[in-house]
């Protein structure tokens, strides 16, 4: 790769047009199981822009897209992750969410932290490439997935249906100096408590399944989870209840409150170190709820795992990965970022905390697929006591730039 052709590739990306494009993307809602309108919104565009694209309908009426820059063969396949599902936002936004917002360095709006951000990144760093008419020998395979807030349901979707890339960037917001092999595992797990029913008049004869939830929360709090410590993630495995409803009959019905609630449950999210894995969490859950039933009789409890779809939290288990940094990619990436910004990266490997997340690439890991995280960092305006959300323009422009080069070395890369 001559400084020319890299030159030609890079000065394609331009911070207007990232700010422009990231902001179409802020201003249509994609909370989990409703990310279809900015699916068919990017297919759109990359139908435009003359890629190969597929549409896929992961669930009944909810798609992805996954848009391929053909290659002229016998290269590599790289393939750039992102997803397009949403946190729920917090109560307390001082700006509209809804509407981006630039401010200094910074840009703000729904979900751009996490991770509109970075699916811009990965859509401007191909559009570089293809702009700039360089030449690849592999393909290169644009992700805009689905459900990775639900454990990665979009990504897992995609490989079943034959997407085996040779590499993979995942542009999770870890800034733009800092490449991350290693993450923690994330379960999640519904607890039912179930009680008796009985009128307020006679409330002595019922059990209250709400009250008998406190039990689980605190035997859950104070869990010590079988493990062997992992240094690179010190705070971790742990366990919390995110979410608690009670009320009567399986359905949680509320209106009711005359009664005493006969059912309550409980959503636990955990995080797990190399080394665990969900079925021993699984064992020292039930072995810590056990305890409390031999105590009270009156206790009984029942494990849902994964949750029910109704909840729409995880729907499968992000195992903990721990990739070697010897892995081409892994080098491939530093290269090319000490030649856009002449500086060595700061992180390759771990980091804390956004380390003690899950991600899609422990999916791609799995099937066999070398796999990072790069992407663009921001938060959240949480020294001001706001929950704003806001990426970095600069690391957008520096991410794009740097994953276009590792993308045209990799492609071109002999099979």
């Amino acid at each position: 790769m001559t400084a020319a052709m890299l030159n030609r590739i890079t000065n394609r990306i331009k911070e207007d047009w990232l700010v422009n494009f990231a902001s179409k993307l802020i201003n249509i809602p994609s909370f989990k199981t409703e990310e279809s309108d900015i699916a068919k919104f990017l297919a759109s565009n990359f139908n435009r822009w003359g890629y190969e694209v597929d549409l896929q309908e992961v669930d009944p009426g909810r798609y992805q897209t996954i848009a391929t820059l053909k290659g002229t063969g016998g290269g590599n396949t790289l393939m750039l992750n992102g997803h397009i599902d949403m946190d729920p936002l917090s109560m307390g936004w001082k700006r509209d969410p809804w509407i981006p917002s630039v401010e200094g360095d910074n840009l703000y709006g729904a979900g751009v932290y996490n991770m509109k951000g970075g699916v811009t990144a990965i859509v401007a760093a191909a559009e570089a490439l293809r702009r700039s008419k360089a030449q690849l020998k592999g393909d290169l395979v644009v992700a805009c997935v689905v459900g990775e807030l639900q454990g990665g349901v979009g990504t897992e979707y995609l490989l079943k249906k034959g997407y085996r890339p040779d590499m993979a960037i995942v542009a999770e917001p870890n800034d733009q100096d800092s490449v991350l092999t290693v993450h923690a595992g994330w379960l999640e797990m519904a607890v039912n408590v179930i009680g008796k029913s009985s009128h307020i008049s006679q409330q002595e004869y019922g059990i209250n399944a709400i009250e008998k939830m406190s039990k689980v929360i605190k035997a859950i709090n104070g869990l010590d989870l079988s493990h062997s410590p992992y240094s690179q993630l010190p705070a971790l495995p742990r366990l919390h209840v995110g979410a608690v409803i009670g009320g009567q009959g399986r359905e949680h019905v509320i209106n009711g409150a005359n009664f005493v609630p006969d059912f309550c449950t409980a959503i636990v999210d955990g995080r797990m170190v190399p080394g665990q894995n969900s079925d021993m969490v699984l064992a020292d859950v039930r072995e810590a709820l056990d305890i409390i039933k031999a105590k009270d009789p009156e206790f009984d409890y029942e494990i849902e795992f994964p949750p029910p779809a109704k909840y729409r939290v995880l729907r499968t288990t992000m195992e903990p990965m721990d990739m070697p940094v010897d892995q081409y990619i892994v080098q491939a990436l530093s290269r090319n970022y000490q030649i856009v910004t002449g500086d060595e990266l700061a992180c390759i490997g771990s980091k804390i905390p956004n380390s003690y997340s899950g991600n899609d690439t422990t999916h791609m890991w799995k099937a066999g697929i070398p796999c990072i995280l790069y992407g663009p960092g921001g938060g959240w305006d949480e020294s001001e006591d706001e929950p704003d959300a806001y990426v970095r323009i600069s690391d957008m422009v520096t991410c794009s730039k740097v994953m276009a080069a590792t993308a045209l070395e990799v492609c071109n890369k002999p099979r």
